[in-house]
């Protein structure tokens, strides 16, 4: 009924003659699936969406200029009044899309600062960025410190001061433009880089719905080809304008115009890589149209006051 012990001495020898099958721990199993689970996702380009953002850049740049040729001595009023449409645009825009704490806190705080900001550089006798400074300090030091009372930002501030310094100071960029109008060929400007902004706004998103390559992230739908394409569009626009243009010429046109239009584009996909690590951070989908405004309201905030610089550096 018993095995013999020969017959036990077999049996063993016989088990641990067979192959041992290796089982990776649980804990590497589960690293595994992690990796798997964290590789970020792949975001197709929508280009049906490039071209409506480019028609909406092209847009945007043919309403700041030509607001800023029916400016004059005693007619600023009109193209404040364009140049607020677009202040209030930007601030929704950035708003929704940054959702900083007290939202409703900062978006009146940079109302407030673009009309501030606009009746600062329309008004005075003496045209400056001094006043405009200004608008901006109070404006932000507002925005905060009522984020502070409503309780909003006491475990986000250092999320509150980013959000709330880049709304502040980009609708104070904009009122620059107010500025350059008042000051001998400041106008003209404007037309340069304004023109080489758009432009490189216009033909960088052109680019993304025929040939968005090679991509610059997995996770940012934009074309590197379209970026730098975009910029040498703007900067040979410029080019074109300093040729006829009182002031400028080809060559200082040219680098003018790589300035502006560079300034553009970049910012326009920072805006993108921004949106992009909000999406993975797990926060939730902004407004469409304000998320896909924000990048072209963006690129020409930062391109006004390099306008305003070049005025300074080269006209005057």
């Amino acid at each position: 009924m018993f095995p013999a012990p020969e017959d036990q001495r077999q049996d063993r020898r016989s088990r641990s003659d067979r192959p041992r099958e290796r089982e990776l721990p649980p804990e590497d199993l589960d690293q595994d699936e992690l990796d798997d689970d964290m590789e970020p996702p792949f975001v197709p380009v929508r280009r049906l969406l490039s071209l409506f953002i480019a028609g909406f850049s092209a847009m945007l740049g043919v309403g700041l200029i030509f607001g800023a040729q029916t400016s004059g001595p005693n007619a600023r009023t009109s193209y404040a009044v364009v140049i607020f449409g677009v202040q209030v645009l930007f601030l929704l825009s950035w708003t929704m899309a940054m959702r900083p704490p007290g939202m409703k806190v900062v978006a009146a705080a940079g109302l407030l600062t673009a009309i501030a900001a606009d009746i600062a550089a329309v008004y005075p006798d003496v045209a400056g960025l001094g006043p405009l400074a200004l608008a901006a300090v109070v404006g932000f030091v507002a925005a905060f410190v009522g984020q502070m009372v409503t309780g909003a930002v006491r475990m986000r501030v250092t999320e509150s001061l980013g959000a709330t310094l880049l709304v502040v100071i980009g609708v104070v960029s904009f009122s620059t433009l107010i500025v350059l109008t008042r000051i001998p060929k400041g106008t003209q400007a404007i037309v340069v880089c304004l023109t080489a902004t758009g432009v490189a706004l216009l033909v960088a998103r052109l680019m993304d719905t025929v040939a968005p390559v090679p991509r610059i992230a997995a996770q940012v739908p934009r074309g590197s080809l379209g970026v730098v394409v975009g910029a040498c569009a703007g900067t040979i626009a410029a080019t074109i304008w300093g040729s006829y243009l009182v002031g400028f010429g080809p060559k200082e046109a040219a680098f003018i115009g790589l300035a502006a239009a560079g300034a553009g584009v970049l910012a326009d996909l920072a805006v993108g890589f921004a949106e992009a690590g909000r999406e993975l951070a797990g926060d939730a989908p902004t407004m469409w149209l304000a998320r896909h405004m924000q990048g072209p309201l963006g690129g020409f905030a930062l391109a006004a006051p390099v306008a305003y610089a070049v005025s300074a550096i080269f006209l005057t």
